[in-house]
């Protein structure tokens, strides 16, 4: 089982259809739960308390804890070190990349700077879904590091749809989060963070994903 802790409705719909992607038996072998929180301040108020609730059964049950958290204005490597030190603090192992996932164990990932520089990093799954899309926009300099935009990722896709004549009344993330991940590479997208997650997915069920 695989418990997967977020801060925000358009991560839950992202991740509700990349995971079964990545764990092509996620449906009949592996039950994975998402606990969506009310921003990220909410999610890391309360992450002490339910990270101690699962440091009691969690070993037992086999169920891995996976957080998902926008690093925003935060430095990724800090943020990174705070969520785990939670989970030791709360009892929990904090799972090492590179080795099998095992019941009871804590991953923490980041988005950085937040879950639409995933979507910016998959130009082709952007311009399938919205052909209008100006041709190679990803080779202009705004968009060559999709990880490292400032001033905000989500307004830069933003403000790169609307150019193309899409969501004139503002974008829809719940919307476009269900459009584009079906269409996202797992293989290919040019965000550390999201390939950084598709392996941190992965390497839960390793026996599954293979």
């Amino acid at each position: 089982m695989l418990e997967v802790l977020l801060e925000e409705p358009s991560a839950e719909s992202v991740l509700r259809i990349l995971i079964p992607r990545l764990i092509p038996g996620a449906t009949e072998h592996v039950h994975f739960e998402m606990r969506v929180f009310s921003g990220k301040d909410d999610l890391l108020r309360k992450l002490p308390q339910r990270l101690r609730g699962y440091s009691a059964w969690a070993a037992s049950a086999d169920v891995r804890i996976l957080t998902l958290v926008d690093r925003d204005d935060d430095d990724c490597v800090t943020l990174k070190k705070r969520l785990d030190r939670l989970a030791s603090d709360a009892g929990l192992a904090v799972h090492k990349s590179g080795t099998r996932g095992n019941g009871g164990e804590f991953k923490a990932r980041i988005a950085c700077e937040e879950i639409e520089a995933w979507y910016l990093g998959d130009p082709n799954a952007l311009k399938t879904a919205y052909p209008k899309i100006a041709k190679n926009f990803e080779s202009r300099k705004g968009f060559r590091d999709v990880d490292s935009i400032k001033g905000g990722t989500w307004e830069r896709l933003e403000k790169l749809l609307q150019d193309a004549g899409y969501f004139s009344n503002g974008l829809r993330k719940l919307e476009i989060a269900r459009t584009l991940a079906p269409l996202l590479s797992l293989e290919k997208n040019s965000s550390p963070s999201f390939m950084s997650f598709c392996q941190a997915v992965r390497e839960c069920f390793p026996e599954i994903s293979g």
